[in-house]
């Protein structure tokens, strides 16, 4: 009736079993080696594809560090002797060109085109789209940005000034834009500028400030038309592919 221990816990561990358990643990260890060998591979692979993704992203930075150049190179060469008789300037980095001056403008309060601006309109848009047509495969979007100062009546809150001036910066932009669309005589350039270029205002988020930190009121009250490339667009593209 009493079982021996060998049936109990089975034959010793010696001889013919150890060599199996020897050879067990000597399977478990190549098995991890070739574990780790696999995920040596799977690392390389994605160190691999990320280093490519990088190249790709560098190279559409590099792109649009170029093209932002020229499209700049291109603006100041048509409208350098432009600038300082229609009071306005042309930023590198965003590509904005903006006129600062709202005398010239707007009368104060309203959304109608002065009959200088118009001018200077007529003058400025025909040429400015000839660049934007040069440029188009790269550009994503073109905005009419309106800009106001911090300044209302003596009885507005801060709040109530700052939804009246971005009423009246929307109301701005959105005549250029109508001024200059009406001004395009071809069907492909107005369906280009419909699709293309769209009117932001901004009311007081923007403020331009004196050397002091003080708002520059009137410099604050400008129109700007900036150009917006598809860079951003392309990169979304290689990171989501």
């Amino acid at each position: 009736m009493t079982q021996s221990i060998n049936e109990i816990f089975g034959e010793s561990s010696t001889g013919h079993e150890l060599n199996n358990s020897g050879e067990h643990w000597l399977s478990v260890s190549d098995l991890m080696s070739g574990l780790m060998i696999v995920f040596l591979f799977v690392s390389i692979a994605l160190m691999r594809d990320a280093m490519i993704e990088r190249d790709k992203i560098k190279e559409v930075a590099v792109a649009y560090q170029e093209n932002q150049v020229e499209i700049y190179d291109a603006l100041m060469e048509e409208f350098d002797k432009d600038l300082e008789r229609w009071d306005a300037t042309v930023d590198q980095e965003t590509l904005s060109f903006r006129f600062r001056s709202p005398d010239v403008l707007f009368d104060a309060g309203q959304i109608n085109l002065q009959k200088a601006f118009q001018e200077i309109l007529s003058d400025f848009f025909p040429r400015y789209l000839g660049i934007l047509m040069r440029f188009r495969d790269s550009i994503n979007e073109v905005r009419i940005e309106g800009h106001t100062s911090s300044d209302w009546s003596e009885r507005s809150t801060e709040e109530e000034a700052y939804f009246k001036n971005m009423e009246l910066s929307q109301g701005r932009t959105r005549s250029v834009l109508a001024y200059v669309y009406a001004l395009q005589p071809k069907v492909e350039e107005r369906s280009w500028v419909k699709q293309h270029i769209a009117a932001v205002g901004f009311s007081s988020s923007r403020l331009v400030l004196n050397p002091d930190g003080t708002e520059n009121y009137r410099r604050s009250r400008r129109v700007s038309f900036r150009i917006i490339t598809n860079a951003e667009t392309q990169i979304r593209k290689i990171l989501e592919g």
